[in-house]
């Protein structure tokens, strides 16, 4: 089973045809997709305290969101680059679920790095932007690929990582945008296609 997470607020945005067209391809080559469009859905992302511990209880939505990511095989995060950061909706449900015992655990005398946790071996993260992709890397690096390549999925043990960003969406044309698509679905069938059960 793919994961598929989308994270953009607005219906019909190009974040949503993504989203789509990942969801199509990875049905096309024999995947089980599970699909979550957070803001759609409501997705609480505020993190109470009583949650924090890794025993802690929890509500049936956050627990389905957990057994998900624990048992997927693989990982699609879609959203927008916002301030070079994902929106909070999606921080928020990085940290509701990509938790202890489902993403990662601490070991008995280690030094609080923890152990990595997930089966998944593949994340693809597709971004979209405003920012020309030259300005974006001189003045700012690339904090979206720390986020998600270093700081979650590389230290939840997913490995096999890569991310592609769209931009400047704002003023591209509907071809640039189909073209765009094409290369979203090229890259999860390269991904995906020898995963496929």
């Amino acid at each position: 089973m793919i994961l598929v997470i989308l994270g953009h607020p607005r219906e019909g945005s190009f974040n949503h045809a993504i989203a789509a067209c990942v969801v199509e391809t990875l049905q096309a080559i024999g995947h089980e997709v599970v699909f979550h469009d957070l803001y759609r859905e409501g997705f609480d992302p505020v993190l109470p305290y009583q949650e924090v511990p890794d025993d802690a209880p929890l509500d049936d939505i956050i627990s389905d969101h957990c057994s998900e990511a624990s048992q997927a095989e693989g990982f699609v995060i879609v959203h927008p680059n916002w301030w070079g950061q994902p929106p909070a909706l999606l921080k928020g449900w990085v940290d509701r679920v990509m938790r202890p015992s489902v993403a990662y655990r601490f070991l008995e005398g280690d030094a609080g790095e923890g152990a990595p946790d997930l089966r998944a071996r593949f994340a693809l993260v597709f971004n979209t932007s405003d920012t020309m992709p030259e300005r974006e890397m001189e003045a700012f690096g690339d904090p979206l690929e720390t986020l998600w390549k270093n700081c979650i999925f590389g230290l939840c043990g997913v490995m096999e990582f890569l991310r592609a960003t769209y931009s400047p969406v704002v003023t591209s044309t509907p071809e640039e945008r189909r073209l765009w698509l094409c290369d979203v679905a090229e890259r999860v069938r390269r991904i995906f296609s020898t995963e496929a059960k």
